[in-house]
């Protein structure tokens, strides 16, 4: 029974991120990094500035 089921949740997981994979293109990739590139930089900078703006007055 414990095999059975191993197999049906492998199959689930393997058809799932095989599905996924055909259905995404390269530009769908490339325009996910490209915004998580400007999301950790924008971050980064409002966070320092934050930290500037909080050491200063104190």
């Amino acid at each position: 029974m414990l095999y059975n089921d191993l197999q049906i949740k492998s199959g689930v997981v393997g058809g799932t991120l095989l599905s996924t994979i055909f259905n995404i293109g390269l530009n769908d990739v490339l325009f996910t990094v490209v915004m998580a590139v400007i999301g950790a930089v924008v971050s980064f900078v409002v966070s320092c500035f934050l930290k500037w703006l909080f050491t200063k007055k104190y």
